[in-house]
């Protein structure tokens, strides 16, 4: 089986192509708090690579982390460049490819049942000491609509309860959410399956959430990767699962069912004891023979915010373009938590126009509650020239928006308990069109380079 679409094929590609990417560890590390503080810390310093702890203690089995802190190397997976990433993902992820089902998956190579099932055994960390419990952060739960039998994949944090128990958060109240009550409302527990280890497109693919409903999250992968993806089928619910992963965990989400989960190191930075407080129950475990253990740092890490900053990215301007042609670009920041602040840069041509692209950009993406449109001449992945833009461009009186009562995510630490929403906020930072106004300074990229020539003669490195 080609490995191109696998985490595994992903690691090696990197490890081949840009070594200096892939970081192995092969110090004794702890399950407890270690792994998390080493990826922190390189975030510290700016860095980035795939991190593999080789010598978890109390685990044969490595960990993988970090894939999907790095920009660039989510580029090069689409053969496009960094800059270019928001708008390459869009255009793909309409390029819906329908899957191939292959025979058997990868992870059929280890099959253990009933008592032999005990998730204690794997090395899950146990990232903040706030948390509950070790979680699994890179599960992707797979479920059919109970309904149509259309399937979905995405990601819920999993909270270890037990041997065969973990406690699941459907917070993000979409497609999962909708398919558990539907299934509830049957009388009958959501079958499901937990995958572990995939490769990035896979996890850029399953956090698109405007598509049509008939459409396959599988599809949209597929179109990411520009061929059909290969699914083979596993032991529940008659679930497809990605052939190449590392680890299936079978089971089934239960009805009427609710447990306490949390508190877990979330996105925001804070601590989330908000949850759904749903259950999931193991029934088999599937693996590799070798398999290898795939966890996404927590909290407000690279790892896992930068996807969700790249696909907000290309959902919102996917939005914008279809009325506003003049739009740019658009950049959610990774520091504020890849969700709530979104910077659309565009070239205005009337009065009227960021409010229009401020008021799509709100209502798009359900998590972004702040947006600041700047003109084309500020660059939106440089917070400092961004502020400058609203220090400079904006009349608060004229400029400033705010439209109150929209629903926002449940682990918002700033929406209303009770309802979940929020009051969001529109920022007008571009200049005013009429002539007069005050003409910014400028060096020329030419006066940058000669300036750079200047100081690597001084032996200044730049």
């Amino acid at each position: 089986m080609s490995d191109n679409q696998s985490l595994r094929g992903f690691v090696e590609n990197t490890e081949r192509q840009f070594p200096d990417e892939v970081l192995r560890i092969k110090e004794p590390v702890s399950k407890r708090l270690e792994m998390t503080s080493v990826v922190f810390e390189l975030d510290r310093l700016n860095k980035s690579p795939v991190v593999i702890f080789e010598n978890v203690e109390g685990s044969d089995m490595p960990v993988v982390t970090n894939i999907a802190g790095n920009r660039s190397l989510l580029a090069h997976c689409l053969n496009t460049t960094p800059a270019d990433l928001p708008t390459t993902f869009r255009d793909r992820c309409q390029n819906y490819i329908p899957c191939e089902v292959v025979s058997k998956g990868a992870w059929d190579e280890v099959v253990l049942e009933g008592d032999q099932v005990d998730l204690t055994k794997l090395p899950i960390p146990f990232q903040f000491t706030v948390d509950a419990a070790p979680y699994i952060t890179a599960g992707q739960i797979t479920a059919r609509d109970p309904e149509t039998g259309v399937d979905t994949t995405g990601f819920h944090r999993l909270m270890l309860k037990g041997k065969n128990r973990l406690g699941v958060s459907l917070h993000s109240r979409r497609r999962m959410y909708e398919f558990h009550r539907r299934a509830e409302a049957l009388g009958q527990s959501l079958p499901a399956a937990i995958v572990i280890g995939n490769h990035p497109l896979h996890y850029m693919g399953s956090m698109v959430y405007a598509y049509p409903p008939n459409v396959r999250k599988y599809e949209i992968i597929g179109g990411l990767f520009g061929e059909p993806y290969r699914v083979a089928r596993c032991g529940v619910g008659d679930l497809e699962v990605p052939a190449g992963a590392e680890i299936i965990i079978e089971g089934e989400i239960l009805a009427n069912v609710h447990e306490p989960e949390g508190p877990f190191g979330e996105f925001t930075g804070y601590a989330s004891y908000r949850s759904t407080q749903n259950v999931f129950v193991a029934h088999r475990v599937r693996m590799k023979r070798d398999a290898f253990f795939h966890s996404v740092v927590s909290g407000m890490s690279r790892d896992h915010i930068l996807i969700s900053c790249i696909t907000r990215e290309g959902e919102i301007l996917n939005a914008l373009r279809r009325n506003l042609p003049n739009v740019r670009a658009v950049h959610v920041p990774h520091k504020t938590c890849g969700a709530f602040l979104a910077i659309v840069s565009m070239k205005k041509i009337a009065d009227g126009e960021p409010k229009m692209a401020m008021l799509t950009a709100l209502g798009t993406e359900l998590y972004t509650k702040h947006v600041i449109v700047v003109d084309d001449d500020v660059d939106i992945f440089d917070m400092e020239d961004v502020m400058w833009a609203v220090a400079t461009r904006v009349r608060a009186e004229k400029d400033v928006f705010m439209v109150p009562g929209v629903k926002s995510a449940i682990i918002d630490p700033t929406s209303d308990p009770k309802n979940f929403t929020v009051t969001k906020m529109g920022i007008d930072a571009t200049a005013p069109l009429e002539d007069g106004f005050a003409e910014r300074l400028v060096i020329s990229d030419e006066q940058r380079a000669r300036a750079r020539e200047i100081l690597a003669k001084a032996n200044v490195t730049v």
